[in-house]
């Protein structure tokens, strides 16, 4: 999506996209370092794809992004996003981290997913 310029003029949307190239991708992958802390990365599709949350099981904290929020879910409206793959996604590989893991997401506040597996209407 970020390299190719006319990609979201495809959806109706008129923006003007510098196209840009990444250096490198990061895949799913059990332990991964990044500046000096080990992390896991986890794909976790539906908000847009290749959506990537970052956990360290050590610190018991998710850098959750566009994905899972105090009370809600990355939108799953925009080019290339799909609601249900995002929620499967939050069950399968999020919900098993543990309820006291901390998210940190990309807006709002922080919460834990034993909060959101509890109390949050888009996942019930």
């Amino acid at each position: 999506m970020i390299s190719d310029p006319e990609f979201f003029r495809g959806f109706g949307f008129q923006l003007e996209i510098e196209p840009a190239h990444p250096d490198f991708l990061i895949e799913e992958t059990p332990a991964r370092e990044f500046l000096g802390l080990e992390m896991q990365v986890l794909e976790v599709p539906g908000h847009c794809p290749g959506s990537l949350c970052f956990f360290s099981r050590k610190d018991e904290l998710l850098i959750g992004g566009d994905v899972l929020f105090a009370g809600s879910i990355g939108r799953g409206d925009l080019p290339g996003g799909d609601v249900d793959l995002l929620i499967a996604g939050i069950r399968k590989k999020l919900f098993p981290l543990g309820d006291n893991v901390t998210v940190l997401p990309g807006h709002g506040p922080p919460t834990t997913i034993g909060v959101e597996q509890r109390t949050n209407p888009f996942l019930r």
